[in-house]
């Protein structure tokens, strides 16, 4: 899974981007200190996995990744050049959802780029720069299709729809609330990458007062959230600068300051959780004395495509899978014990991988 974090100057994106990830990308205030876009991965946790490689003397242990893509600040005029202009909205592109980090906390000492704090005045920004920068891509994309819409019927019905893509975004709408049931369509769709199609979740950074209540009583989170909501986008609260000191301690130390302030998991836990849920997917695990390890899937994947996510091979010659639900194997206490109670199951190429299955696959090639 990838995630581009984007969001205006001296909103705290940088400082959250090396939390999350600490890799150290430039932090400063001032506009545009993250000059090329710096990437990071970070490993999904899993306290499964954990637990598993106890209970078969693992030798490895790899847990699902996320990578982060940090895109330097956007101002607007982005999508025509201004600040460091379209080269960073060329990065968004590429990734699978869009992390959109709005300042709702208040510093006279970080200078807002816009000179007040007003989170839906700044999502507004991004999104129009956002929705440019889309229409650029379907005005080149409609000259194309006019030559061939000529003699192509084909070509024809695709300008039809880029004519009312362009219309749509023109209503400055974005591309994912515009809805058609023709296949062809969806397909083109798709194939556009859209960056106002992309799913959102949007970070709302606060001061560590507003943390301890999820920023119930923060006026700007709340506008966020309603917009969210509206908008089917995933909205999660965060303090950068508490998630900065996180990213310094070991495990044992995180867990007792999240208990100080009353929290019970990271910024980076939740955002976790919020991009699985808005993307729809889950893990399957695998386990044995080499290796346990997680896989990423969409919500819905049949045990073949699941087993293609190992190898291509997997997915060729699938045979059959051996599942066991994870919590059915802690209960048993052991592979053997869950065996001899029949609750490891032979399951075909219709079944439906839920999360936290633990499978064993058969194939021939």
């Amino acid at each position: 899974m990838k995630l581009g974090i984007v969001g205006l100057p001296n909103v705290g994106k940088s400082t959250l981007f090396n939390s999350l990830t600490k890799a150290g990308a430039e932090s400063a205030n001032y506009p545009f200190c993250t000059i090329d876009p710096n990437v990071g991965v970070v490993t999904v946790p899993d306290e499964r996995l954990n637990v598993l490689g106890e209970m078969y003397h693992t030798k490895k242990i790899i847990p699902a990744a996320i990578e982060f893509v940090d895109i330097a600040g956007l101002v607007k005029g982005a999508s025509k050049g201004e600040g460091l202009g379209n080269q960073f909205l060329a990065n968004i592109r590429e990734v699978d959802a869009i992390v959109h980090v709005v300042r709702c906390f208040e510093n006279t000492n970080i200078v807002h780029v816009d000179g007040s704090i007003d989170p839906m005045r700044d999502i507004e920004t991004i999104n129009l720069e956002l929705i440019f920068s889309d229409l650029e891509v379907l005005e080149r994309r409609i000259a194309k299709t006019v030559k061939l819409s000529r003699n192509d019927k084909t070509a024809a019905k695709e300008l039809d729809l880029l004519n009312r893509v362009k219309a749509h975004l023109e209503e400055n709408k974005l591309a994912k609330s515009f809805v058609t049931d023709d296949e062809d369509e969806q397909a083109w769709l798709a194939g556009y990458n859209l960056l106002t199609a992309k799913p959102v979740i949007f970070a709302a950074n606060v001061s560590e007062d507003d943390l301890a209540d999820d920023g119930a009583s923060n006026t700007g989170v709340q506008a966020v959230r309603e917009y969210a909501k509206e908008e089917d986008c995933e909205v999660f609260v965060v303090c950068a600068e508490i998630e900065e000191e996180i990213s310094q301690l070991d495990d044992d130390e995180k867990k007792m300051f999240l208990d100080d302030l009353g929290l019970e998991e990271s910024g980076l836990e939740k955002l976790i959780k919020a991009s699985y849920h808005l993307l729809g997917l889950i893990s399957y695990l695998t386990a044995g004395e080499p290796e346990v390890r997680a896989w990423t899937i969409t919500r819905g994947t049949k045990a073949p495509q699941a087993a293609g996510k190992i190898h291509s091979d997997f997915e060729r010659g699938f045979i059959r899978a051996e599942v066991v639900s994870y919590d059915d194997l802690i209960e048993c206490g052991s592979h053997a014990a869950a065996k001899e109670k029949g609750l490891i199951r032979l399951e075909g190429k219709d079944y439906v991988v839920q999360d936290g299955d633990i499978m064993l696959f058969r194939f021939n090639v």
